[in-house]
């Protein structure tokens, strides 16, 4: 059925796709929004219950989060210009968290007028079956938003069209609580409407919360996703001349719109416009065919000196033992020798280090320099630590 709405419906990585999608998402929860409150509103004023009037311009907000959904992905189309030459995908994400702010402020407000019923309690309303069929009538529609959005969230992988679904159950919750609240106050008392309010609203607020927090993850960059890491660095590592990766560094500047670079080793010996060229078709391809924009640096290692090749033998068993002495990933790359004056040798090398590893860049140095320094004291060694940006973790997938 969406499907036959949505065109190219099937195809949810093409950005245009992904835009038809957020603003099919956000018409349909404007004219929901919109009906509800007009029915909720007209019976409201006619039966003169305040519940269900309150209860309509809690609709009459959503279509306003509704409408910043349709333009959130209206501007995420935007193309790139000089203020953003990455694009504007991440409008999204903006509206996301627009979106959580909005449900956790309800249940900020729900939960001041719940305390407020419980400090000044009121004598029991009774309220009209009327009343109690239009309200509990209208959660129908909300859970068919609420599925509906979390469908479509899950096939574009949106997490604004998630919140937008997950406000939708705060509405259903929010709703038969009021309704269970007009059912049982005059047989449990006073307090019952309050009690059930606040509870209700310290779920909703429970609830803004996380969605606040997982929204701002996105924007504040957070860790790429494993498996799409691993994946990324076997496409890579699978191109004959390749002879190891590090530094991959990932960005995300919205849904489908991804940029990388990364370091890879490759022999010294080789001629450098064969690597070059190379590397000029592993970025063609990573772009075609994981849709990722990647750079990269390429990193000349020295293959075969046979002593060049023991130490490095030698320095990736130490590297190996203070792995797993810590239990925390490490790994060595950039490995170097250098012969110097005064018969000196220079070991030059980095390492990559989880950010979870529970030892400072100086005590790691230190450790290592020393076990490296028991093979021959006269070896000077040059180590930079690098805290990896999600370390050696896609080597474990």
């Amino acid at each position: 059925m969406i499907s036959k709405l949505i065109k190219d419906y099937d195809n949810p990585k093409d950005p245009n796709v992904r835009i038809r999608v957020g603003r099919f998402s956000g018409f349909v929860g404007i004219f929901a929004n919109i009906v509800l409150f007009a029915v909720k509103i007209i019976f409201g004023i006619i039966f003169g219950s305040v519940s269900i009037i309150a209860d309509s311009l809690n609709n009459f907000s959503d279509a306003g989060s509704n409408i910043l959904t349709v333009v959130g992905y209206t501007l995420t189309g935007k193309p790139a210009d000089k203020e953003h030459p990455y694009g504007h995908a991440r409008m999204e994400y903006l509206c996301s968290l627009f979106i959580s702010i909005i449900v956790m402020v309800l249940g900020i407000e729900t939960l001041k007028s719940s305390i407020e019923k419980l400090i000044h309690p009121h004598g029991a309303t009774e309220y009209s079956t009327v009343a109690i069929i239009v309200i509990t009538s209208t959660v129908g529609v909300k859970i068919f938003m609420a599925i509906l959005n979390l469908k479509l969230g899950k096939h574009i992988d949106s997490d604004a069209l998630k919140a937008t679904a997950l406000d939708s159950i705060s509405d259903v919750i929010a709703t038969l609580a009021v309704v269970i609240g007009m059912v049982l106050t005059p047989y449990l008392g006073v307090y019952t409407d309050g009690v059930l309010g606040c509870i209700i609203s310290v779920y909703i607020l429970a609830l803004g919360i996380k969605m606040v927090f997982e929204s701002s993850n996105t924007l504040l960059g957070k860790a790429p996703d494993a498996q799409f890491s691993y994946t990324l660095t076997q496409k890579i590592k699978s191109y004959d001349g390749v002879l190891g990766i590090h530094d991959l560094v990932i960005h995300s500047y919205g849904a489908n719109k991804c940029f990388a670079s990364a370091h890879i080793e490759v022999d010294s010996e080789e001629n450098v416009m064969l690597s070059h060229d190379m590397i000029d078709t592993i970025e063609a391809d990573i772009l075609k065919e994981m849709n990722v924009n990647l750079v990269i640096h390429m990193d000349p290692v020295c293959m075969t000196d046979a002593e060049t090749n023991d130490l490095r033998e030698k320095c990736s068993k130490i590297i190996s033992n203070i792995s797993a002495e810590y239990s925390s990933p490490v790994s060595m790359h950039d490995f170097r020798v250098v012969k110097g004056y005064n018969s000196q040798t220079k070991i030059i090398f980095d390492i990559s280090v989880s950010n979870d590893i529970p030892v400072e860049n100086e005590r790691l140095y230190k450790e290592i320099s020393e076990e490296i320094r028991k093979i021959n004291p006269l070896y000077a060694v040059i180590l930079t630590v690098d805290r990896d940006y999600f370390s050696t973790r896609y080597e474990n997938i």
